[in-house]
């Protein structure tokens, strides 16, 4: 029986096989399985000059992409010369046409090639092979996003949870700070963790009297889950948007935090917060409150696991029915790419 089985049944089924967060070759191979089929966070669109170079997730897929803007349109192309390999853009700009700074190549901004230096001669030149390869794209609530070679279409991986999103504010966003935080553990482990909220109580002590682990909830869709936490006068405290396999945006009420995670070992994970603001006046109350804190709170426990995971006593665990949905929905989406 292979190890990417997850009983559909959530009161029947085990936890994913420790096999997948501690063997390097099945990390390796979730690279190709899992992150070059579905979507990843590239920032948002009102950031962007013409031309941004960016890269899918550098510590991963290592992906070198630009984004490109006009008047009329958004896309992504590769940011790779199509002669000898350079990257073409190496900070954002404004510009009419890309040029190659190694041997002059020249692209316009949709991707084509235009001409090329010393290349009389040549037969067949330009071709669709020296075109810059555009990918996927799409814009939603003003962020951006790209892939390499989907699974599904962007609106499949989240139209379904933004029906249950529509009274989310994500209008008056402004830019605040970044920060990356460097976590001892694989990347699923920790997406595991943020995925349920039954860890409340016992780990984030300062979260917890502020959300009512009673009345948490959890939803699942195709590729996304949503965890919404009241308060304890029955408010929305706040709302956690995961969409599979690493992307994580946080509503609360002075805004919008965005988490990416990013794995680069077996045993290393790098997660970005970035956060758009709507109301200074908040960031010190409620759910959002504090946030380094619960981060450090998450990292020890999910490091703790990192260790515990390579025990000879421990293969699988099982699921909590009422509070661990998002953990097996999670769980069966890996199993899925994976086979």
């Amino acid at each position: 029986m292979s190890i990417f089985e997850i009983d559909p049944d959530i009161r029947k089924a085990k936890t994913l096989s420790s096999a997948f967060y501690t063997d390097p070759d099945l990390f390796e191979l979730s690279k190709e399985k899992i992150f070059s089929r579905t979507w990843h966070f590239l920032g948002r669109a009102d950031e962007v000059e013409t031309l941004m170079p960016a890269t899918i997730l550098p510590d991963m897929l290592d992906e070198p992409v630009l984004v490109v803007k006009t008047s009329e349109w958004f896309s992504c192309l590769s940011n790779v010369c199509t002669h000898r390999g350079k990257i073409l853009v190496e900070k954002p700009c404004d510009a009419t046409l890309i040029r190659c700074g190694y041997h002059g190549r020249r692209f316009l901004l949709d991707g084509r090639c235009i001409s090329m230096p010393e290349f009389d001669g040549v037969e067949g030149f330009p071709s669709d092979t020296d075109d810059l390869k555009q990918l996927p794209f799409s814009a939603r609530a003003g962020f951006m996003f790209a892939a390499i070679d989907p699974a599904d279409p962007f609106e499949v991986f989240v139209d379904d949870v933004g029906e249950r999103m529509g009274d989310a504010d994500i209008h008056g966003l402004v830019r605040g700070d970044s920060r990356e935080y460097e976590v001892g553990a694989h990347w699923a482990l920790y997406c595991e963790n943020y995925l349920e909220g039954f860890h409340i109580p016992y780990v984030h002590h300062g979260l917890n009297a502020v959300v009512d682990y009673g009345t948490y909830t959890t939803d699942t869709f195709r590729y996304s889950s949503l965890q919404t936490g009241y308060d304890a006068d029955g408010k929305v405290a706040a709302k956690y948007l995961f969409i599979f396999p690493n992307m994580m945006f946080n509503f609360y009420p002075w805004g919008l935090s965005v988490n990416i995670v990013r794995p680069v070992s077996p045993t290393r994970t790098k997660v970005e917060y970035i956060s758009y603001i709507r109301d200074e006046d908040l960031l010190d109350e409620g759910a959002g409150a504090d946030l380094d804190t619960v981060e450090m709170e998450d990292e020890a426990v999910v490091e703790s696991v990192q260790r515990g995971i390579r025990s000879r006593f421990y293969t699988h665990g099982r699921y909590s029915p009422t509070r661990e949905q998002g953990t097996h929905h999670f769980h069966r989406l890996i199993a899925e790419f994976m086979k």
